[in-house]
């Protein structure tokens, strides 16, 4: 057994990892890189006109023969549904499958129709966690992780007698730590590499905070408020949604979300214990933001725009009852924020990484709020590891060797990790 990482040893997102045989060929991830050639934010946006060939010689797809017209490539085997791991996708050959967890491949087709990173998947093939399964003559067993991204995994593969181990994305202090904690005691021994994510390495060597810290945030922030609390998260983010539910249960507040995030909520209902519009969800209410109502008409979706009617709250009800509501909002709510004049002094609460703070559209949302004497806050915790719970991963699996992936400071792990780190460059082959 073979492999490559085509991107991620040098920089976080775009993670693509081939791995090989003398008769099998498979891809982990193709991910959209989030970081440009010289900096600042990767925008697809000016390559949009490139063809395939113009898009692997600018170093954009990942050069992988076969990947693009199906000659050579098994399947493609996703962790999770953020754009660095599928955003390529649309690229990937039509006859080639693409094996995702169920909800994953759910939460892919939502977000085609609620914005325009319309991605399909056109062969799925679905599995579930713990359960291997196989590919020409490599076996894979995926591993449930905790992660900001629902429906997240790890995964083990083997082949030829050998192993090696794809961390993903995880963390070890979300709403499924016990899912992590589970791991440490059940990771599979005697693998040859470990390919770990380090996406929290180079910043502050401190634990991060639980979501269950968040939710308590949450509580305080909105007993001691007498105005409106928007939330400016993703609408994805689901152990974030159930931390808001939560803290708004608790402090008597009316929990508003948009009809993309009813969505979202209602569909991963059928997969796990989350609140979701529904007569046991009192408190929970659906706002029909301008522009999303547009689109979805324009789209042919307009059905969804009366499936969660009995659930409506008006923007009249939201401005008459503003001290009660704490509501999810994003940039494009902005025309909709402007017909409520009542909310003027309330809480916006910034819950995602504070990266995105630079975007132009966030600045702009941003400085609208504050202009209406909005006090800005930030609570949030990353969906990624931080330095304990690598180290815990990597106790747990006790490698022959930890490859960098998915970071920046590879040059770090040496210091962070007792096992021999091989820090590799993209494209660089190993034999197991």
């Amino acid at each position: 057994m073979k492999f490559k990482i085509h991107r991620g040893t040098k920089e976080i997102g775009g993670s693509c990892v081939e791995v090989l045989t003398d008769t099998t060929r498979i891809l982990i991830d193709c991910g959209m890189p989030l970081v440009a050639t010289g900096g600042g934010e990767f925008d697809f946006n000016n390559y949009k006109d490139l063809g395939v060939d113009e898009l692997v010689r600018d170093g954009i797809l990942p050069n992988v023969p076969g990947l693009y017209d199906c000659k050579g490539i098994n399947a493609v085997v996703l962790s999770h549904a953020h754009l660095d791991h599928y955003g390529l996708f649309n690229f990937v050959s039509l006859d080639i499958d693409i094996y995702l967890g169920e909800a994953t491949h759910k939460i892919i087709e939502l977000s085609g129709i609620f914005t325009p990173q319309l991605i399909t998947v056109a062969r799925p093939v679905y599995f579930e966690r713990e359960k291997s399964f196989k590919i020409g003559d490599i076996t894979i067993t995926p591993y449930w992780a905790d992660h900001s991204a629902f429906d997240s995994y790890s995964f083990l593969i083997e082949a030829n007698g050998k192993k090696l181990f794809y961390s993903g994305d995880f963390r070890g202090h979300g709403r499924k730590s016990k899912v992590f904690d589970w791991f440490t005691h059940h990771a599979p021994q005697n693998v040859d590499y470990l390919l770990l994510e380090g996406t929290s390495l180079g910043r502050e060597n401190m634990p991060s905070k639980s979501e269950s810290a968040i939710e308590t945030e949450f509580v305080d922030l909105f007993k001691d408020s007498s105005n409106i609390n928007l939330v400016y998260t993703s609408g994805q983010n689901i152990d974030r949604l159930v931390s808001l539910y939560r803290a708004c249960v608790k402090t008597g507040k009316i929990f508003v979300v948009d009809v993309y995030v009813a969505e979202i909520l209602s569909e991963l209902a059928k997969f796990a214990k989350i609140p979701y519009p529904a007569k046991a969800f009192k408190n929970l209410r659906v706002i029909f933001p301008y522009f999303t109502c547009r689109r979805l008409k324009n789209t042919g979706h307009e059905a969804l725009l009366y499936k969660y009617k009995e659930f409506i709250i008006t923007k009249d009800e939201i401005n008459a009852e503003a001290s009660n509501i704490v509501m999810v909002v994003r940039p494009s709510m902005q025309k909709d924020l402007e017909k409520m004049p009542s909310l003027d002094g309330g809480n916006i609460i910034y819950s995602m990484w504070e990266g995105y703070l630079e975007k132009l559209s966030t600045k702009k949302f941003i400085n609208y709020l504050t202009k209406r004497n909005f006090a800005f806050h930030i609570i949030h915790t990353s969906g990624h590891a931080d330095v304990k719970a690598l180290n815990k991963m990597a106790d747990a699996l006790k490698p022959k060797a930890i490859i960098p992936i998915h970071t920046f400071e590879g040059n770090k792990y040496a210091e962070t990790f007792k096992f021999p780190v091989i820090e590799l460059s993209d494209g660089e082959e190993i034999t197991v």
